[in-house]
């Protein structure tokens, strides 16, 4: 006999979530492992608000924003608008934030709202820090042998952002000047578009640099001012920052990100800053640390000579060093590092260095981090962190479950 569709609404439906999601979904050890540093970072996030006492309406919680961070770079949702539509109707959703299947979705502006509270106690970075701690537990993590590597990271900001510094600190002292005489105040820009050719019309207007050169001396984006023109390569250098990540050597997990300044001292700088991260928060400085071309500089090697650590990094040159006067310590530690690459385990950790590459690959193709989705280093810095957590979490449900 023919079924048909009946389309009266039952009045009342139970639904159990719990129920309906699968025994073994991959979604299950991720969100147990993100429930249990939740749970042991509680009082700092208590912290982040103000007391009952005080009165005011219940916020959301922010294990549940958290989480949603999570899902955003796990499901690679374009922006937190798109998350709360999805989180509307995606049962699956509502069940890793423990929302009811009738409970309303809170509204994306909740994110803007929390970023300065989260950014405050450094909520995300501390997150992360848990992540890392579980998987030392649970001996995932090398105590000895790591690897550094950086990566561009497109700016949010256009090209068309790009204004000449004089001409912004000109219209800084005119605005200060309005100020002054108990004028509008108008922090904005004065109406001067520079060179742009711009007819007044509103949205996105043309912008026309044809003449003009443009450099980091010169000129300053107004969307992004933390941001640089910088490129790799031959070609159009875009407005960028970088992105260094510091990885263990046994399963490839990324101990630490961090998001810096666009410019050729930027990779050195942050991996010694994040080696003495690593050693004031967890106690451990590595044994080795293996690096590529970017990195083979005398004043870095002997960083890590100071540091007590043997340097794994592939050598600019390929011709043999010949060795350097008796004091000049940098060429010395530049011909030492090139008279290691023979031994088994500089090549084991040269193998090892390239699993950083896939940190990378992941975080752009998927984590959200091929164009920052936001402006300002510190709010990329939170994206940055949630991003590596869940690809982290992600290896770790595998890894223990193997």
């Amino acid at each position: 006999m023919r079924g048909y569709s009946d389309r009266q609404p039952n009045l009342f439906v139970k639904l159990n979530l719990e129920e309906l999601v699968p025994k073994d979904h991959p979604l299950r050890p991720i969100k147990r492992m993100a429930d249990e540093i939740l749970v042991s970072m509680s009082r700092t996030l208590t912290a982040a608000y103000a007391g009952s006492e005080k009165g005011g309406r219940p916020s959301v919680p922010p294990e549940r924003l958290l989480k949603a961070m999570v899902l955003m770079s796990l499901y690679t949702v374009r922006s937190e608008r798109a998350l709360c539509e999805r989180i509307t109707f995606d049962m699956l959703m509502r069940w890793f934030l423990d929302m009811t299947p009738d409970e309303p979705c809170f509204d994306h502006s909740v994110f803007s709202v929390n970023r300065e509270r989260l950014d405050r106690l450094d909520i995300t970075r501390k997150f992360s820090d848990k992540v890392i701690e579980m998987a030392f537990e649970a001996g995932l993590i090398s105590e000895d042998h790591f690897s550094i590597d950086g990566s561009l990271l497109q700016s949010h900001a256009s090209l068309k952002s790009l204004k000449q510094i004089e001409r912004l600190k000109a219209a800084a002292e005119q605005n200060k000047d309005k100020d002054g005489d108990g004028g509008s105040g108008d922090t904005g820009d004065t109406g001067d578009t520079g060179d742009t050719g711009d007819t007044g019309s509103v949205g996105n207007p043309w912008v026309d640099f044809k003449g003009e050169k443009r450099s980091n001396q010169t000129h300053r984006s107004v969307t992004d001012p933390e941001a640089r023109l910088y490129t790799k390569s031959k070609g159009v250098a875009f407005l960028q920052h970088t992105m260094h990540v510091l990885m263990e050597n046994r399963n490839g997990l990324g101990v630490m990100i961090m998001v810096g300044k666009a410019d050729g001292y930027a990779e050195r700088k942050c991996a010694l800053k994040m080696i003495d991260r690593l050693k004031r928060k967890f106690g451990l400085t590595p044994k080795t640390l293996g690096a590529d071309k970017g990195y083979d500089t005398e004043d870095f090697l002997l960083a890590l000579q100071a540091r007590d650590i043997t340097p794994h990094v592939a050598c600019k040159s390929k011709k043999e060093i010949e060795p350097p006067r008796v004091d000049n310590d940098g060429g010395w530690q530049r011909w030492f590092n090139q008279r290691r690459a023979t031994k088994a385990e500089y090549q084991v950790s040269q193998q090892k260095r390239k699993l950083n590459e896939e940190i990378f690959g992941w975080s752009k193709q998927y984590g959200g981090l091929r164009r920052a989705l936001v402006t300002g280093r510190w709010k990329i810095r939170q994206v940055a962190d949630m991003a590596l957590s869940t690809l982290n979490l992600i290896r770790m449900s595998k890894l223990l479950a193997a």
